[in-house]
């Protein structure tokens, strides 16, 4: 399908995704969007000159490039083989752009069935927070063929600050995978270590007076502090929710690779065990942590400044 202007359609205006879309829509490509539970960001889409419809069906039938941006494959598969899904909707020559953390046999699985109908897939799974979606700056890893990838990187564009084409399709799901490995190793690591520190009567204000500025620093120790320190509770928008199913996408695709995973389970199961708790554990964010294992500990984490 060669147009002078992709038609855009964009499912999943969440934390993410509202500030993506807006970006599409402000940077003049035609946008459809999909009902939600959540009005307030399709009223604002539509305000911006979006269209609004309700079905996936119906998103497909007017796009060209759709995408995605939901919590993982179970919703993905929903969203393209389910009643009323894409694959009713799609034509010849229209793209799927999963930005979704997935499982990649997944992708993989429902790349292959697209290709039958002459539709290309992509994963562009995100990085960064819901801040730069709105600002336009998330970083992205895209998996896709090389055409498919020039065909999408200028829409890519009006959303992300950093592109990297990392491989083919899948591989932009893997990738994804092993960097919320490492950034929720971190987070685990440094809720056990603020735990211990409090235990052993070091503050988490004199824990950082040490790291802060020093070789452990980043740029991600420094937004999950913002809570244990300052009490923000918005401090990084990524639930432990999330971080429990990343890692079980990960421990899933080690199996498949026939590698041990002990630090990855170790990992996973830090944010199992909190999301397990009850209460707000399961839609809290990956810096409230600390909270969780210190009361496993005996220990209370809770913010001073909260």
């Amino acid at each position: 399908m060669t147009q002078a202007k992709e038609t855009i359609g964009f499912i999943g205006l969440g934390l993410m995704g509202h500030g993506m879309a807006k970006n599409i829509v402000e940077n003049g490509y035609p946008l459809t969007v999909m009902g939600h539970r959540n009005r307030k960001p399709i009223e604002d889409m539509v305000q911006r000159g979006a269209t609004e419809v309700k079905s996936p069906k119906e998103i497909a039938e007017s796009s060209s490039i759709v995408f995605l941006c939901v919590t993982g494959s179970s919703q993905v598969e929903e969203i393209v083989r389910g009643e009323s899904g894409l694959k009713a909707g799609l034509a010849k020559g229209s793209v799927v752009v999963d930005c979704s953390t997935a499982e990649p046999n997944s992708t993989l699985a429902l790349a292959a069935e697209l290709a039958e109908m002459g539709v290309d897939y992509v994963d562009a799974p995100l990085g960064r927070t819901p801040k730069e979606a709105w600002e336009g700056a998330l970083d992205t890893m895209v998996g896709a063929t090389d055409a498919v990838f020039e065909r999408v990187r200028p829409v890519i564009e009006a959303w992300a600050g950093r592109i990297v084409h990392i491989g083919g399709i899948g591989d932009g799901h893997k990738m994804k995978l092993l960097n919320n490995f490492l950034s929720l190793g971190y987070g685990a690591l440094y809720a056990e270590a603020l735990t211990l520190a409090q235990k052993v009567g070091i503050s988490p204000e004199r824990f950082d007076s040490v790291i802060r500025g020093s070789r452990m620093d980043c740029g991600f120790y420094q937004t999950f502090m913002g809570y244990t320190l300052e009490g923000n509770r918005e401090a990084h928008k990524f639930t432990l929710t999330n971080g429990r199913k990343d890692m079980t996408y990960l421990e899933s695709m080690a199996d498949a690779a026939g590698v041990a995973n002990p630090i990855g389970n170790a990992v996973k199961n830090s944010f199992a065990m909190a999301v397990s708790t009850g209460g707000d554990g399961a839609e809290d964010y990956i810096p409230h942590l600390p909270v969780f294992v210190g009361r496993w500990n005996g220990v209370d984490m809770t913010p001073k400044k909260s």
